[in-house]
């Protein structure tokens, strides 16, 4: 199966765990920007050193930043992809548009996992990132079976500094003025679809591959 999809979601919406399960049932790349950024930052590439500043003050990332990690991975001639924590803002909606249409391959669908702001906090705050191989943990909701150790290859967990209760803050309201918008945006072009965030993963695993299996390149 084969398709061009994006996922939006606020920062605690469950996005990449989601993209990572939807990519892996449609054999699709899982395009995060986020993921992108951050291997820019730790190998020290000029986007890199560019970016390290914004995440760690929880402030999006320069759209020109943005462009050159996202882009130059697009440009590889994927089959199909995920996009997860892109775009952020219409400039960028605007921009991946223009990209795809002028190559032929617009976008098919866009899923947004929608789970309300008080139960966002708690989700972020207590995330733990394997410093090896990037594994997912939760203090409260994905214990990992020892304490401070990933589950997946024994790396050591850690809190991104985007993380902190002192950045999420700043983080939801800049989400909500410049990317909550894109809804609209995509609604407009048919291209919306809503799922509840606010359930058991696999339910929401089951409504994503409902969403987007019916705009897949095979399923038409």
């Amino acid at each position: 199966m084969s398709g061009r999809f994006v996922l939006l979601g606020a920062p605690g919406a469950g996005k990449g765990t989601q993209a990572k399960r939807v990519c892996t049932r449609l054999g699709v790349e899982h395009l995060s920007t986020g993921d992108l950024l951050r291997h820019a930052v730790r190998t020290g590439s000029p986007a890199g050193k560019k970016a390290k500043g914004y995440m760690d003050a929880g402030k999006l990332v320069p759209d020109e930043v943005v462009f050159s990690v996202l882009f130059e991975r697009l440009d590889d001639g994927l089959d199909g992809f995920l996009l997860d924590g892109f775009p952020r803002n219409r400039v960028q909606a605007e921009e991946l548009d223009r990209r795809l249409d002028a190559a032929g391959t617009p976008l098919d669908a866009v899923v947004d996992i929608d789970v309300p702001d008080e139960h966002l906090l708690g989700r972020i705050t207590g995330r733990r990132v394997c410093k090896v191989c990037g594994n997912v943990h939760h203090v409260e909701f994905m214990r990992p079976r020892v304490e401070g150790v990933c589950d997946v290859c024994g790396g050591e967990l850690q809190q991104r500094s985007d993380d902190r209760a002192e950045v999420v803050g700043q983080r939801l309201a800049v989400y909500r003025e410049q990317t909550a918008p894109l809804q609209a945006y995509y609604a407009d072009r048919g291209l919306l679809a809503t799922v509840d965030g606010d359930r058991d993963a696999d339910a929401i695993t089951d409504d994503l591959l409902a969403a987007l299996g019916e705009h897949s390149t095979e399923g038409r």
